[in-house]
């Protein structure tokens, strides 16, 4: 797993909007739905909307920016992939970031789990050894991504783990909401 600390990273326009992302959702706490923003061109964005520029600070006008605009009003529904498989872009919009947050236990902690789902959640809900982790995940039009992993136990800015491949079919998932 290529992971690394947040603070290590090279600074590009990508990365930048998926970290201020991440601090934005952050920001609410834990124990949220999963949230949904479209990325556009910070330029762009001011060329059709020249009044933000009052909003926005000096890195958010940096080459090659891009602002994050949180898509509400998700449908409520059990599966990713239906989720995901509704989510189609504009042509203006450049790229996504998606944030959830989920449980992770041990290989182990999956064996003996009982039949019914419920009581799987439950189960797993239950291990001494679960972790609660959220992450984000950013892509853009062109394939370019990112990944950020914070964990409910080391809950700081600066122990955001990235990496590219922390969650590849995220990623791709992501990746098909941009193909026609």
């Amino acid at each position: 797993m290529d992971e690394q600390p947040a603070a290590s990273l090279t600074a590009d326009p990508l990365t930048i909007a998926a970290l201020d992302t991440e601090r934005h959702v952050a920001g609410a706490g834990w124990d949220q739905p999963a949230r949904l923003f479209a990325l556009v061109r910070t330029a762009s964005l001011l060329a059709r909307e020249p009044q933000l520029r009052t909003q926005l600070g000096p890195a958010d006008l940096a080459e090659g920016a891009f602002t994050a605009i949180e898509q509400e009003g998700l449908p409520a529904t059990s599966s990713l992939e239906t989720l995901l498989g509704r989510i189609a872009w504009p042509d203006e919009v450049d790229g996504c970031a998606f944030a959830i947050e989920r449980m992770v236990v041990p290989p182990d902690a999956e064996r003996d789990l009982p039949e019914r789902p419920e009581a799987v959640v439950e189960a797993l809900a239950g291990h001494p050894d679960r972790k609660d982790v959220r992450l984000l995940v950013a892509v853009l039009r062109d394939g370019s991504s990112i990944c950020l992993l914070r964990q409910r136990e080391h809950d700081s800015d600066d122990a955001v783990a990235t990496g590219k491949d922390l969650a590849p079919g995220l990623v791709a998932a992501l990746t098909a909401t941009f193909e026609d």
